[in-house]
């Protein structure tokens, strides 16, 4: 007894009313999960394969998913080249369909190029700039060997006087259609003419300046505005300034990446910006007025006093501009660093121990603890009998 086959629209999970989009797209799913190539040895992933190609082999096709409807498999049955489950798959063009699938198995796969206007690639090259014009913008011009349309030819790579042929392979379609022999029957793969590549013409006589390219290429210079609020490892966009199109297609763009340079004092996080500033440890004590770096110069600011080091303070606006919006600014945050000296003269030292006696004489604290340390047992008996 013959297996039962399952309804086609329920093989591809689909509804009768489905159009060829959801078809589509229900079987590429279902052929990328259960691919031979993706599941050597399995036999049953092999056999849902078979199944799901049978079905979008029918309900893609307007006549026999007609006769499907009306007839259910037996409008199928024992036909002439039958291939697998009795359908005949000789003819199908499933190109678009296994380009899609070996492209998600080996990463980038088969792309079909077409002999119209296409828009050229994008080139890419990096700027080195410093901290402050990150932050204010600035314009910076770069050297870039660019291609530009042949004079000579007119771009069209052939000498003047001649013209481009058609291609003979594809017949000027850029694209030939080849037959394979797979475990389910014959399958018809779209290509791109290894003759042509795609543009459907062949130049038979090339443009002696440009060796049949089209075009020319130049060193050239190019001014780029850098925009402020920049930060390291964004990309300004110039437009058409890349590569030129194809088959009269617009000209790609050019991406400079910028790569600011550190700035000694500064640190960037966002639009915010972090430093510290030293203080005397007069300044921290009595408080005072401190000179403080920023981008927008030297400002003064207004120690409080009594700060103690490692205060954070922040200086509201002269931080970096928002790349959308140059005239709103981030914050800068200091933070206050009190500064010991290193050497100091006999008066300041004297000056210091009135100071140290008059605030806790703390330069004493340690001496009395050591000295009472080396106090003996007697000693210390003597002395509690003078407290009492």
């Amino acid at each position: 007894m013959a297996e039962q086959k399952r309804d086609y629209y329920e093989v591809l999970g689909i509804d009768k009313s489905a159009d060829d989009a959801t078809i589509k797209k229900a079987y590429r799913k279902l052929a990328k999960k259960y691919h031979p190539d993706a599941n050597p040895g399995d036999k049953e992933a092999e056999a849902k394969f078979k199944e799901a190609s049978e079905a979008y082999a029918v309900l893609s096709d307007a006549d026999k998913r007609r006769q499907y409807d009306q007839f259910g498999h037996a409008a199928f049955e024992g036909g002439a080249g039958a291939g697998a489950g009795g359908f005949d798959f000789s003819g199908m063009d499933m190109g678009d369909i296994f380009g899609d699938i070996f492209g998600d198995f080996f990463g980038g796969g088969r792309r079909q190029q077409s002999n119209g206007p296409m828009k050229g690639a994008n080139l890419r090259t990096s700027v080195r700039i410093k901290f402050e014009e990150a932050a204010f913008g600035c314009t910076k011009e770069i050297e870039m060997v660019l291609k530009d349309e042949c004079p000579t030819c007119k771009g069209s790579g052939a000498k003047p006087g001649t013209s481009k042929k058609t291609c003979g392979k594809c017949g000027g379609k850029g694209k030939i259609v080849v037959t394979q022999q797979s475990f389910f029957g014959t399958v018809q793969n779209v290509t791109t003419c290894p003759d042509c590549n795609g543009s459907g013409q062949i130049i038979t006589d090339k443009c002696v300046d440009c060796h049949g390219t089209g075009y020319i290429a130049k060193k050239k210079r190019i001014e780029v505005s850098i925009p402020a609020g920049i930060d390291d490892g964004q990309a300004v966009r110039i437009r058409e300034k890349g590569e030129p199109g194809i088959n009269g297609g617009p000209r790609g763009d050019l991406l400079v990446e910028v790569r600011v340079a550190p700035h000694p004092i500064f640190q960037r996080r966002n639009t915010d910006i972090y430093s510290s500033a030293p203080i005397s440890f007069a300044q921290a004590a009595l408080g005072g007025e401190a000179i403080i770096d920023t981008l927008d110069g030297k400002v003064s600011y207004e120690v409080k006093p009594g700060t103690q080091t490692d205060t954070r303070i922040r200086l509201r606006g002269k931080g970096v501009p928002s790349l959308r919006n140059k005239d709103v600014r981030g914050d800068h945050y200091v933070t206050l660093v009190v500064q010991v000296p290193k050497s100091l003269n006999k008066e300041a030292k004297e000056a210091l121990k009135k100071f140290d006696e008059a605030t806790g004489n703390t330069l004493k604290a340690a001496t009395e603890v050591k000295s009472e340390k080396k106090k003996g047992f007697k000693d210390k008996i003597k002395d509690a009998f003078e407290d009492l």
